[in-house]
């Protein structure tokens, strides 16, 4: 296993972070168990869930991940793990605190001591912003619509939300998740001027058909010494080959929620995907290799965040992982990316 420290921090991670949205729903406490004994005992140091988690979230199942993870948590060396999570942004969860979402200093403040009685810990390595209080697109949404603006609070307040959580010991960085380059460029200018700590990391979707963050996302994280935590970097298990040919499945997670992955759905997803299937095989690769052996090689991943329903997937995930691509392949990559840019941004 290959570590990092992240910039701005002293946290030496692992190039692979396990992912945990599944637990809770499509997986049990024990199977979390399993894949979190498994993970750690392949060197995976760091391990990323939500408040909102499991995933489709729904009222009856939120919090149930971070408490799989809390029970397995309290019975290790803290000191030896790096755990992030995250606070839900404004309108998607209302179930959450009874709707209260809007990101206030209380809000904020509140979301991080109720997640640390779930995960049973003293503090969080990095507290992420789910996704923006303002308007913007994402999840999928490509068009900015300045008719959708709406009050809230401002990111100075949040700034300031998440600097109180610091000077508390209750998290030690903070990061941000499906964010803009204006979003990024913003926090850091508002902590530069009040003196506080800025944001270390942005979680993004980011795979070889979700590539928002090549241009300038990628500058901004250059610029203010910031990493990518991707997610997704197998397009929600499209880029395992599953899915290839219209099938569906059993107990696959795009065959078991229809609504879920808009982003994915967008036509010409199944083309690029049979394209990188054909490259991977000319090069002698599964397509998994290729997938996460891409998103491995960028300049600006910390961490790609690896998340699977069996240990059969967290296995093979983990191992392609590590799996370095020669630059022959990245050259056929880079001809394909031309053909398909961004088809799932």
């Amino acid at each position: 296993m290959q570590y990092q420290i992240l910039p701005g921090t002293d946290m030496n991670v692992s190039r692979v972070c396990l992912g945990t949205m599944t637990w809770g729903e499509q997986n049990s406490e024990a199977e979390a168990h399993e894949q979190l004994e498994y993970a750690v005992g392949q060197g995976i140091n760091f391990i990323d869930t939500a408040e909102m988690y499991p995933v489709p979230p729904n009222a009856k199942t939120q919090g149930r991940t971070e408490k799989h993870l809390g029970s397995w948590l309290e019975k290790q060396q803290r000191d030896k793990l790096f755990v992030a999570t995250k606070v839900a942004g404004p309108g998607r969860s209302d179930w959450i605190r009874g709707g209260r979402t809007d990101l206030t200093r209380e809000v904020i403040a509140e979301a991080v001591d109720t997640s640390l009685a779930r995960l049973q810990t003293d503090y969080i390595d990095i507290y992420q912003i789910h996704w923006p209080q303002r308007n913007v697109p994402m999840f999928g949404g490509v068009e900015f619509d300045p008719g959708k603006e709406k009050p809230g609070p401002s990111i100075r307040e949040q700034v300031e939300g998440m600097a109180a959580m610091i000077e508390t010991g209750k998290i030690r960085h903070y990061g941000l998740s499906n964010e803009t380059t204006w979003g990024v460029c913003e926090f850091h200018r508002v902590a530069k001027e009040l003196g506080v700590p800025g944001p270390v990391t942005i979680q993004n979707s980011y795979s070889l058909i979700s590539r928002n963050v090549d241009n300038d996302l990628a500058e901004a994280l250059y610029r203010q010494n910031m990493s990518l935590l991707a997610y997704s970097p197998l397009a929600a298990g499209l880029l395992s080959g599953k899915y290839i040919g219209g099938a569906q499945p059993a107990g696959a997670r795009f065959t078991l929620f229809d609504n879920l992955g808009a982003r994915f759905r967008k036509p010409i997803v199944p083309e690029a995907i049979d394209a990188y299937a054909a490259l991977a095989k000319q090069r002698g690769l599964t397509l998994v290799q290729l997938a996460l052996g891409y998103v491995a090689s960028r300049w600006f991943v910390g961490s790609s965040i690896i998340g699977a329903t069996t240990m059969k997937q967290l296995k093979e995930d983990i191992a392609a992982a590590q799996h370095p691509l020669d630059e022959e392949t990245m050259n056929a990559i880079r001809e394909l990316q031309g053909r398909y840019p961004n088809p799932a941004p």
